[in-house]
């Protein structure tokens, strides 16, 4: 059969889907829903279409012989990040003695990205790229086109690469470079592949999906861009048709349930769940004091100084204490400049920084004097003043009255850096020595050939001695409630020290340990830097020296941090003995916020790592309005691909959502999920207690504006 020519019936589905008279063009159809590999589309194959920006889910499919395990992240409207894992149930991980009977494990990354949004008359156009940073696989490049026509999606796409084996057409590139005319094969595992990117023949794929007049069910119909002639390991799958059909059923707002018929001959089951971080509102706090009744207006009519004086003399420790229970503000010193009262204190309660400020100003207005006409909050973390912010007595008072609205009240707001003026100290908070706490541990690894899911969980309890605001003690008691990260067993010879494989060592040789024990010294050292040093076990495998700088301008987009540190590995039994391996390792990191409204965070560190590497991470993080962070990095060190092992170089994802959401009580605690598909030792980086970029967040005004509303809470 001539293979430069498309047969008409293979091509009939694909093209019907968008013959339809743009006449019928309306913008409803069906809701984009996750296709067996996670991303959006219809079965097998992706569509142009996106989810709501913030969304995550999570999508499990089966179909025979692969098991595959998604998450998808949408940290922009115009971009999807799938992370998975594929469990190919004919074929085994490794060794027997590595990985016993479990079936063989393959990770990779999607990315699509959208060109241009649907129109009345074009469609909707998005590129991507499958399996790209993995194994290379089930590796494949795309172009795909979608477009509404009432309820029905029409999708029409060309691939190169897995998703377009069966190569319909000849590669229209080959006519710029011989090159694309053929496919190589995957060299490097872990590699993000770039050579082989869109070469090879295209395999043409399509369909359409249909919103049922019951709103829980959607209709798939597909036509299959790959004939499984050509599957990775010599796992080549019958084909009866290359017509798949498939169903979606919301059994709610957060649950989808998948069943299709594909290649002819095989049943796909699959469930997602999902939801939008970036829409996700906290739960009512019932258990918040609420904030501070203003009194009626005829009571608040300006005083005159003199009457104030003869008034009972302020208590300045009642107000610190109450702008602790009431505001969240763990008061360190009461100065008033002028007119002007300065409050130095660390929030502790309340994520957005308005909702602090505009509680303290209740609770200050009916206990301090009427010539009072600016009430400023000077943020301190961890010793250091972050930001100023200024509040007109007048005009919110005039709001919390009805007289004037919120965009006024944002408008007599003032955000500075700290800076020192003449003052008189009113009151300054006794040292708050001790501080502790417990809590539970929790430690994980997914996806090596040692074990699918690796995992500890421990009790811990952690603690602070402060020997002043600057300089204080901090650690942390560990005992081992269960894991089975004796199934670790990655000690086979390596190229590189073992500054991360030594995991299993770590974990199991004691029960009970002291994963940190840091001394840390903190320090303005001019307007817009800040120092930090400490010392001690600074983390559970290693201990040592360190410092960091910070330049931070304040609010501006970009910063510059530097960190130097001397450590040597600890013992197995993370107390207080130590190996011979010792590393002096540091890095150089710019920052930089990227959009009009700074919601882009990027970093990128360079510098040595632990196995005495050189190289780089990139950083990029969607900080969404409520708090929610999701990001991805990748570190590429000077140590080779083969050096590296499996991966090729450390990469992975995360994700950090505030605990306000899930608690009736305001918290400013967080959790934090971090992939990291393998523990190797290359690009392996220190970890240890506090970011100075992270205390000092605060510094960029849009993170108060953005949530604005909250000071009426």
């Amino acid at each position: 059969m001539c293979r430069n020519r498309l047969p008409l019936a293979r091509a009939g589905i694909a093209l019907l889907s968008l013959s339809i008279s743009a006449a019928l063009y309306a913008q409803e159809g069906p809701a984009p829903t996750a296709s067996d590999w996670g991303g959006i589309g219809l079965l097998q194959t992706p569509s142009a279409r996106m989810s709501e920006e913030g969304e995550l889910s999570l999508t499990a499919s089966h179909t025979s012989p692969y098991s595959r395990y998604t998450v998808v992240m949408q940290p922009l409207p115009w971009v999807e990040g799938s992370f998975r894992y594929i469990s190919v149930a004919n074929r085994r991980y490794g060794s027997e003695w590595l990985s016993g009977n479990q079936n063989y494990k393959d990770k990779s990354i999607d990315l699509k990205l959208r060109l241009w949004q649907e129109g009345r008359w074009l469609p909707e156009v998005s590129v991507g790229a499958r399996d790209l940073g993995g194994t290379g696989l089930f590796s494949s490049e795309y172009v795909v086109a979608s477009k509404r026509f009432g309820a029905f999606d029409a999708s029409l796409g060309v691939a190169t690469g897995y998703i377009g084996n069966r190569g319909d057409l000849d590669n229209p590139l080959g006519a710029i470079d011989d090159r694309f005319k053929e496919r190589p094969g995957v060299n490097t595992p872990g590699d993000f592949n770039t050579s082989a990117m869109f070469r090879g023949r295209l395999g043409v794929f399509g369909g359409v999906s249909y919103q049922t007049p019951w709103d829980r069910l959607q209709l798939k119909l597909e036509y299959d861009g790959n004939d499984y002639r050509h599957e990775p390991q010599r796992n080549n799958q019958k084909q009866s048709s290359p017509i798949n059909l498939g169903a979606v059923f919301a059994v709610n707002n957060s649950v989808l349930l998948h069943l299709g018929w594909e290649r002819g001959n095989t049943a796909m089951v699959g469930i997602t769940l999902h939801s939008n971080l970036a829409q996700t509102k906290p739960m009512a706090k019932l258990m918040d004091p609420p904030p501070v009744a203003r009194k009626p207006t005829a009571q608040n009519e300006p005083q005159t100084v003199a009457a104030t004086e003869a008034a009972t003399p302020t208590d300045w420790s009642s107000i610190a204490h109450e702008l602790e229970e009431n505001a969240g503000l763990r008061v360190k010193r009461i100065d008033r400049s002028g007119q002007e009262l300065i409050v130095s204190a660390e929030q502790r309660r309340f994520i957005y920084p308005a909702q602090g400020i505009g509680r303290a100003a209740r609770i200050l207005d009916p206990q301090t004097p009427q010539d009072v006409s600016w009430w400023t909050l000077r943020n301190v973390r961890l010793g250091l003043p972050v930001v100023e912010t200024s509040l007109e007595r007048k005009t919110f008072n005039q709001y919390l009255d009805d007289r004037t609205d919120l965009a006024t009240v944002s408008r007599h707001v003032e955000m500075n850096a700290p800076y020192a003026r003449r003052s008189e100290t009113l009151y300054e908070a006794p040292l708050k020595r001790f501080d502790g706490a417990f809590n539970v541990g929790y430690r994980q690894s997914v996806g090596g050939p040692d074990g699918f899911i690796l995992f500890q969980v421990a009790a811990m309890y952690g603690a602070t001695l402060r020997f002043n605001e600057n300089l204080w003690l901090s650690g942390t008691a560990s005992y081992n409630a269960y894991n089975n990260y004796d199934k670790f067993k990655y000690d086979a010879p390596s190229r590189l020290p073992r500054v991360r494989t030594y995991v299993r060592q770590y974990l199991t040789t004691s029960d009970f340990t002291l994963p940190n024990l840091q001394l840390t010294g903190t320090k303005q050292l001019g307007r817009d830097l800040y120092g930090m040093a400490y010392a001690g076990m600074l983390e559970y495998m290693y201990g040592g020296v360190g410092g960091e700088l910070l330049y931070r301008p304040m609010d501006e987009r970009w910063a510059l941090g530097a960190e130097l540190n001397w450590v040597k590995q600890r013992d197995f039994d993370q107390r207080f003995s130590f190996r011979d391996y010792s590393v002096t390792t540091g890095h150089a990191t710019l920052y930089y916020l990227w959009g009009d409204q700074r919601r882009l965070i990027s970093a990128v560190s360079a510098g040595r790592y632990l196995a005495k590497d050189w190289g780089a991470t990139v950083s990029v993080a969607r900080l969404f309005d409520n708090g929610v962070t999701m990001g991805a990095y990748a570190t590429k060190t000077d140590v080779s691909s083969r050096d590296f092992g499996e991966g090729s170089f450390d990469k992975g994802i995360y994700f950090s959502v505030p605990f306000d959401f899930m608690l009736p009580r305001s918290t400013r605690a967080r959790a934090d999920f971090m992939w990291n598909p393998l523990y190797r030792d290359g690009g392996a980086r220190l970890s240890h207690s506090h970011s100075l970029y992270q205390l000092t967040s605060e510094r960029d005004s849009e993170i108060f504006y953005r949530n604005f509303d909250a000071i009426a809470k």
